[in-house]
């Protein structure tokens, strides 16, 4: 018996004399024959065996031999097919042979055969791709080469991932085996027969391409850092959503010639795995790859026969369904979840490219109108909005959370927010049915995320509060203690709550002022000053807060109109003012402040805030304790310090004092913050200084002033001269400095700190 060594120098003397013979039907019959029995000698693993003849010219002989034996032609020569099977099974997996391979260009040889067969492909085409049993062969073994020269091993999978191989199989496997193509025509077996037994084994290897290609697929997607790997391109998405129509009814019942489950459960199964893989592709290349995203937006709007990847995608997660013949099936239970998971995928595929910022306009505009009028996009979601509006739990809660952070995703344009809520879309009265304690709390935050795009209009502000948007959530407890797990829809309610009542007077007094006709004895005010308190999530504390600062400026600034009459207006605005001049509020503009060292902005807000809330009756009083008064240590937070950092000569702050500690009190952070001005009351250690707006400055310090004048705080001539002392020769210098600096702002900083030092003398 001739040994391994021997027949892979035989192989390569066949493969020498082939140009030399004009008639190589009898030669590459010898090389079939070669190639068989060494492939047999090579399963059984023998390390040594192998790694000797990685070492022989063998690796140049199997690659010279596959691109012979596609000469001039896309697909072999049907008298060469079998000889390349045999030869491509010649080399097991170790290391030496891969690197062998990979240096004599057989993968990449591999690569080239299934482009060929690749290239045959017919995309319209709904049934299977039309192969024999020799090619179905022929491609399962290459890519079985493939996942061998590649698995574990590095360079070899670099290589074939940058000739896109991965691109070549999944197309190949997809034309291969459609899912549910099985159960159609004349590509169903017959059983009973020597043709059906034929049919059922092309099916079997159909399967077996299918599962070996997403076995490579995932062997390539690894790293070892756990970070994504591209691929794919945009253009593998019309191969994918093929398989997305398997799945949408109406179905075919498994023909008679199945007698039996088992003789069809196997292909229902592939199916089902295939769907999973290729909806997971979906979602992952929306997520990662942004060429994607672009396509399939651009592709469904300049589709002139209305069939794109994302109308199948579409499609699909609107009318896709369970096949009835899963029924009474043992894994019945477990596909459906599957299946459900696969929808979600899709799902979510779907919103990441509404969700990008290059598509909004893409897909909101209609192409074939010439005045911007909404897409077939924009109209799907809102017919899955209107026709499942009331299905607030279970039913197809899917469509509606899809459709609802679609439109708000697409809403982040003023322009499509205002066309949303007015004619002839005119949407309020549909969220506003939805906004009910019993919807499903997945539904209440796409609604909620889409109407807090919608109030970002200034333009829609009053619609939104004359729909009732802010009473019903007020009933809809979306801010009551039932939502704490989910702190994105609390977050989204306290903004849609923000927005309304930024410059809008209407909503302010909605919002501050408790509903005669609704049980709650609280105000929506209340509420969302309660959900701040209990939360431990800094940002829900502060926009919370943020909506106080809202409506009190809305209140307090007399030229914002208003829909009442003037003497009820003026009657519910003294009312609300009142109720908002309490220590509650005012404390929770003084935490704002005490929490936001980083964001000066909202300093100012905190800081405005409270300077109109002490012009309100004993308003001088509540604001002085707010800023004095110790701050609760809230979750995450450092050590308070002590209430009053060191000193320097002057009542300057020292430069020992942590810019990074948390203040004890507010009025702590507002010292603070006017010592940090990009005029230097005195150098610092670290020769520089933190600039400040000049706003922020200005209004910290009219706050202060105004608290120290006569007649603001009453009856509390103590803590007035406390406030006196603590900020005095600290104006003093500061008003002096200014003097030294030029320009506009600086001259009225410096006027008006000299009016703010006179009222602390």
């Amino acid at each position: 018996m001739n040994s391994p060594l021997y027949k892979a120098s035989e192989l390569g003397n066949l493969r020498a004399k082939l140009p030399l013979n004009p008639s190589q039907d009898e030669q590459w019959n010898d090389i079939e024959a070669t190639a068989r029995s060494l492939a047999n000698d090579l399963r059984v693993k023998d390390v040594e065996q192998q790694t000797a003849l990685a070492k022989t010219l063998l690796p140049q002989t199997l690659s010279g031999l596959l691109k012979a034996a596609t000469a001039g032609t896309p697909t072999p020569d049907p008298k060469r097919k079998m000889a390349i099977s045999e030869s491509s099974s010649c080399f097991r997996r170790t290391d030496e042979g891969r690197a062998s391979l990979l240096e004599a260009g057989f993968p990449q040889a591999v690569v080239s055969l299934l482009e060929g067969y690749s290239d045959t492909i017919k995309l319209n085409e709904t049934g299977p791709m039309e192969l024999s049993m020799l090619d179905l062969l022929i491609v399962k073994t290459a890519i079985g080469v493939l996942l061998n020269s590649s698995l574990g091993y590095e360079p070899v999978k670099t290589r074939l991932i940058s000739l896109e191989a991965a691109m070549t199989i999944l197309k190949l496997s997809i034309a291969i085996y459609p899912p549910g193509s099985w159960l159609k025509g004349s590509y169903t077996p017959l059983e009973g027969n020597d043709e059906s037994a034929a049919v059922k084994a092309t099916w079997d290897l159909r399967s077996n391409v299918t599962s070996w290609t997403w076995s490579v697929i995932s062997e390539w997607e690894d790293t070892e850092d756990n970070e994504p790997r591209p691929l794919f391109t945009a253009d593998i998405l019309p191969h994918l959503s093929r398989t997305l129509q398997a799945f949408v009814p109406p179905y075919p019942s498994p023909p008679p010639s199945f007698p039996t489950t088992d003789s069809w459960k196997a292909y229902a199964k592939v199916d089902l795995d295939v769907i999973e893989e290729v909806s997971g592709q979906l979602e992952s290349l929306a997520l990662d790859v942004e060429e994607v995203k672009l396509a399939l937006s651009r592709e469904y709007v300049s589709s002139t026969d209305g069939d794109s990847v994302l109308s199948r995608m579409l499609t699909f997660v609107e009318h896709g369904d369970y096949p009835p013949y899963w029924s009474g099936l043992e894994e019945e239970d477990a596909w459906r979840k599957g299946f459900d998971r696969c929808k979600a995928a899709v799902i979510k595929a779907v919103v990441e490219v509404a969700g990008d910022d290059k598509n909004i306009d893409v897909l909101w505009d209609d192409p074939k109108s010439q005045d911007t009028q909404p897409s077939e996009f924009v109209h799907t979601m809102i017919r899955w909005i209107r026709a499942h509006k009331y299905m607030r739990t279970g039913g197809r809660d899917d469509l509606l959370v899809c459709a609802l952070v679609n439109l708000g995703n697409l809403c982040r344009r003023e322009a499509h927010s205002i066309a949303i809520v007015n004619a002839p879309i005119a949407l309020l009265p549909d969220f506003v049915s939805m906004l009910e304690p019993e919807t499903d709390l997945k539904i209440m935050h796409g609604l909620l995320g889409l109407l807090k795009h919608l109030a970002t209009a200034p333009a829609n502000r009053t619609p939104i509060g004359r729909a009732g948007v802010l009473r019903k959530l007020l009933t809809s407890q979306s801010i009551h203690s039932r939502t704490d797990a989910v702190e994105h829809l609390q977050l989204s309610a306290i903004g849609l709550v923000k927005h309304l009542c930024s410059s809008n007077v209407d909503n302010s007094l909605i919002v501050c002022l408790p509903d005669t006709s609704a049980s709650d004895e609280k105000s929506l005010l209340d509420r969302v000053l309660d959900l701040g308190q209990r939360s431990n999530v800094v940002a829900i504390k502060s926009e919370s807060t943020r909506v106080a600062v809202n409506i009190i400026k809305s209140l307090w600034t007399v030229d914002i109109a208003s829909s009442e009459d003037p003497e009820t207006f003026q009657q519910k605005r003294d009312v609300a003012r009142r109720a908002l001049v309490t220590p509650h509020c005012a404390a929770a503009l003084a935490q704002l402040i005490g929490r936001s060292r980083k964001y000066p902005m909202l300093v100012n807000e905190g800081v405005v805030a409270l300077t109109l809330l002490s012009t309100g009756d004993n308003g001088g009083a509540i604001a002085l304790d707010a800023l004095m008064n110790p701050l609760p240590v809230e979750v995450g937070s450092n050590n308070r310090q002590p209430s009053l950092p060191p000193m320097s000569a002057g009542g300057i702050l020292s430069d020992a004092w942590p810019t990074t500690s948390e203040p004890q009190r507010a009025f702590d952070m507002l010292v603070s913050f006017i010592h940090n001005v990009p005029f230097k009351f005195q150098p610092t250690a670290h020769g520089g200084s933190t600039g400040l707006p000049t706003e922020v400055r200005a209004n910290i310090c009219s706050l202060l002033g105004h608290l120290g004048r006569k007649g603001v705080v009453i009856n509390r001539e103590r803590d007035v001269e406390n406030l006196k002392e603590s900020t005095k020769d600290l104006l003093e210098v500061l008003a002096r400095d200014t003097s030294t600096e030029g320009g506009e702002n600086n001259r009225s900083m410096k006027k008006m700190l000299g009016d703010i030092s006179e009222s602390l003398t």
